[in-house]
Formats: C-alpha cells, structure tokens, sequence
C-alpha cells in the first residue's frame, strides 16, 4: 500500500470518526411549536391579498379572499414618510397606482390620493378596478378588519435604510399594542431584519426564514452534517427552486418538518403543482389563486 493511499486511508477514517462522534453528541434542536403555525391540513395564504382576482394589497383583495376561506393573507410592508407601516410591495408606487415615487418619500395622506386599482387588469382582461377608490392600507387597519385572520409579514425595506431600521421595532410594537402575538408570522429576504424584530419580540412571534437561513438548511440537508443545523426560524417559505437547486423534495420537506419547521411555497397558482407539493409534505400555499388552491385542498379532503 502507498502512502498516499495510506494517508488518504487514515482522512477518510479521522472524517468518519468525526461524523460518527458529532451524531452522538448532538441532539436535533425542534423549534418550540407557535400556535399561529398549529393546524391540521395544508392551509392557504392570499399572496397580497390574492393578486389576479383584484388589485394586489387592496381590501377589495382581501375581502374577497376572505369570503373565499382563505387562512390567512402574506403581505409585504414598507414604511412612509411619516413612519406609517403601510402594507406594500413595491419600492415605488409606479407599478401599480397612477402615481410614482418612492412609498419612503411619501406621507400617507399623498398615498392615499392615488388609485390602487389603476393598472390592475382582472382574469377576463380588463380594467375591473380602475377609479373604484381602492386605495392603500395600512397593516393596522388590516389587523383590525380581519381579526381572526393570520398574516404573513414580510419586511421589505432593507436595514440599512433610514426606514428600514425604524420597521423591526415599529412592527413589534404594533403588535405588541393591538395583542395579535397568536396570529402573525414575520420574515424578510433580510436575514438581518428578521434578528432586528426578534431582539424586540424575544421568539415570543413566529418568524420565517431569511436567504441565508434558506441557504444554511439546505447545505446541512445536502451535507453529512444534518444533524448539526440549529435552525433559527418557524417556518419555511420558499419557492420550488433557487437557482439550479430543487427546494421542493419530500426529503428536504422532511428534514424541516423533523426539527417541527412547517414548509410554505409561493407564488403557486397551477393546481398541478399545489397537489404535487401537497403529497410530498408542504403545509401552506402562498397563491394569487386562493380560489383555486381552497377548491384543490377540498377535492383532496373528499
């Protein structure tokens, strides 16, 4: 025998022996369960409110969903220029309002002068919503129209600017003051807002998981070392693929749901792919087709 051989022998050993010690020793870290996150069926959640049946972050969109049975709305926040949370997409208002500018350069008495349902063009092609007065709405006054409703929150405005280091502590307080702990998720595509948030809320409100949260699972799955992942979120909510990564096997699923972190995906809105996630263990649609997805979810209850 070699020595290199010899040598590779003995890393190979030193690996193994390391592999085999660390499984001993840890022990699977289960998040603490939340009990916005407890239910029995796969539930679905109106992406803006249910974005192709009436203008995105509208109370036309979200009532309308609610009547439909959804669980809950997954809604995006930004804050104004007079320090409003204010339940929005967009950077700027150019997309879908008649308006422009920056939401962060306006106050929300110059929002609210703009028609919500402008551009929104309905299933059949038209301007359904155009001059309906819909205009925006603030996560307060969501919060108080649908009191029985989860929301999904999902911080937009990036830490380091001016708005986006008042939302954390802003949207804890909110909470904290209108008592809906029991009925809220939190998350960001900013790992860093989502730790902001929690240094208020204490893990006392479920929190998603930011990319790099995403990105550290997945590694630990994909790895021999699965065991090592401490995760630091509730839930999981994602889409069916990241770059060439699939994010959508009943394995990954799996590995999540084992440390008792629920797995959603967006946006889906084709009923093929809501049964196919559905088998293989996902527990939430996020959709702009709620009617669809609550339609599929009770042919599947049959």
């Amino acid at each position: 025998m070699g020595k290199k051989t010899k040598i590779g022998l003995a890393a190979a050993a030193v690996g193994a022996a390391a592999w085999a010690g660390s499984k001993v020793l840890a022990n699977p870290n289960q998040r603490p369960a939340k009990e916005v996150l407890n239910y029995e069926r796969p539930i679905v959640l109106a992406h803006r409110g249910g974005s192709k049946l009436a203008p995105e972050n509208t109370l036309a969109a979200f009532n309308r969903s609610a009547e439909l049975g959804v669980n809950g709305f997954e809604v995006d926040i930004r804050m104004t220029n007079d320090e409003e949370i204010l339940v929005f997409h967009d950077e700027y208002i150019d997309r879908t309002t008649d308006g422009a500018g920056r939401v962060a350069d306006l106050s929300l008495e110059q929002l609210r002068a703009f028609d919500l349902g402008y551009h929104f063009i309905d299933l059949e092609g038209q301007h359904s919503f155009r001059g309906k007065n819909e205009k925006v709405v603030l996560l307060r006054e969501l919060f108080e129209k649908f009191p029985q409703m989860y929301i999904n929150i999902d911080i937009k405005d990036a830490p380091e600017t001016y708005e986006g280091s008042l939302v954390p502590s802003k949207l804890w307080r909110l909470i904290e003051s209108l008592g809906v702990h029991d009925r809220v998720v939190v998350t960001s595509f900013y790992d860093e807002q989502i730790d902001r948030f929690n240094l208020y809320a204490q893990n006392r409100i479920a929190v998603g998981a930011g990319e790099n949260e995403i990105r550290k699972a997945y590694t630990a799955f994909t790895s021999q070392f699965g065991h090592l992942y401490q995760p630091r979120a509730d839930v999981f909510q994602i889409p069916t693929k990241s770059s060439v990564f699939r994010l959508d096997s009943a394995r990954f699923i799996a590995f999540l749901e084992n440390l008792n972190i629920p797995v959603h995906y967006w946006i889906i809105d084709e009923p093929d792919v809501m049964r196919a996630l559905i088998a293989s263990g996902a527990k939430g649609i996020i959709t702009d087709r709620p009617d669809l997805a609550l339609s599929l979810i009770s042919e599947l209850e049959v």
